[in-house]
């Protein structure tokens, strides 16, 4: 098992280091000139090469890559002495870190990764993405608790009344949820519930989690805004896992230890619940952690149709400002979570099947 945690693990990070250089290079040879977008476009040419200077695009592009990974590294590499070189422990922008080694005027440093800043702004990219991730995991566990609730739960009673109108009718809406865009469903549920059924639900078209006091005593926490953004974001997992468990559950039924179980008098349901569904979920774990992921990414439309403060909307805003800083470490941040919720599954996965180790 330990061979088999390390090879993921080896896996990930190999991962990991493909979405960085795609991403560095791919936002580096995008046309613009981050100097000018900071300072406008009558800035002049001594303050456009000091920004340019400071963010390092003065040098070559192999050279601003290594120092983009040095950046990167919680071990990093740092001249702790001159000021004007290139790999300068700036406190500034590293904050805390932890001096391990010092040859000279170089020390290896223990420190956060370092994300750089908006162009906007100024601001650390950490900080901002650090504002939106809270709202947006929040709404991720939502929608996906809900999706897999409700999704465990209709797969199979589609399984049991196999071919019947309920079977059929969640087959339709499951199709549907699997077809249709996220930003569409998202302004069509804002539309019909938060518009048009406004006086019988009471929901509204936008807001976040935490709403304004209007007679400005602060703020208060407003769940009822979480409603809508979670189900228009858990409806396709819901569409997924419903036909899954169907699936799984139907196939696992016709299993040999399945009809022992029927021929020593076990109820159906005990048949269902303690020996069918454990082995049906398989299919199910590995749709969920994808999907939870996915729900990350997915969560960009959602929360700019519904104003929710998350990273979707600092994404948006960030490319609408081509502030690339914040869009180049959003995509990482996504990128990591993905890696992280893929090696773990594989783990588990790993420990409820051990064939899986064994190859």
């Amino acid at each position: 098992m330990g061979h088999f945690i390390l090879k993921r693990f080896w896996y990930g990070i190999l991962v990991l280091f493909g979405v960085i250089v795609v991403v560095f290079f791919l936002f580096n040879i995008l046309p613009g000139d981050p100097a000018r977008m900071m300072l406008g476009q009558r800035a002049d040419s001594a303050s456009v090469k000091a920004i340019n200077k400071d963010l390092g695009r003065d040098k070559p592009l192999t050279i601003q890559f290594f120092n983009y990974l040095n950046d990167l590294s919680p071990v990093s590499v740092h001249n702790i002495n001159n000021k004007e070189s290139f790999w300068f422990l700036d406190p500034l922008k590293y904050g805390n870190t932890l001096k391990l080694i010092s040859i000279g005027g170089s020390s290896l440093v223990l420190k956060e990764p370092y994300l750089r800043r908006s162009y906007q702004t100024k601001r650390n990219v950490s900080d901002i993405l650090a504002e939106g991730f809270v709202n947006t995991i929040i709404l991720a566990l939502v929608a996906m608790v809900f999706a897999i609730v409700v999704g465990i739960a209709v797969g199979i009673v589609c399984a049991i009344y196999r071919n019947s109108f309920i079977d059929r009718t969640a087959l339709v809406f499951s199709v549907l949820g699997m077809s249709l865009p996220s930003f569409f469903v998202a302004i069509l549920n804002a539309w019909i519930f938060a518009f048009v059924l406004v006086r019988f639900t009471g929901l509204n078209m936008t807001g976040s989690l935490y709403g304004v006091d209007d007679f400005g005593r602060g703020t208060f926490l407003d769940l009822k805004n979480l409603i809508l953004p979670a189900i228009t974001l858990g409806i396709r997992p819901l569409a997924i896992i419903v036909e899954l468990t169907r699936n799984s559950l139907l196939e696992v039924m016709t299993q040999d230890y399945i009809r022992t179980a029927k021929a020593k008098g076990l109820s159906k349901s005990k048949v269902i619940l303690k020996h069918a569904l454990k082995n049906a979920l398989n299919p199910v774990v590995t749709a969920i952690s994808g999907w939870l992921a996915s729900l990350l990414a997915g969560a960009v439309f959602v929360e700019f149709v519904f104003d929710w403060k998350g990273i979707g909307v600092v994404i948006v805003n960030a490319l609408d400002k081509y502030d690339f800083p914040v869009v180049m470490g959003a995509v990482l941040f996504i990128s990591i979570i993905l890696i992280i919720i893929n090696f773990f599954v594989d783990i588990i996965y790993g420990l409820l099947d051990p064939r899986i180790r064994l190859q």
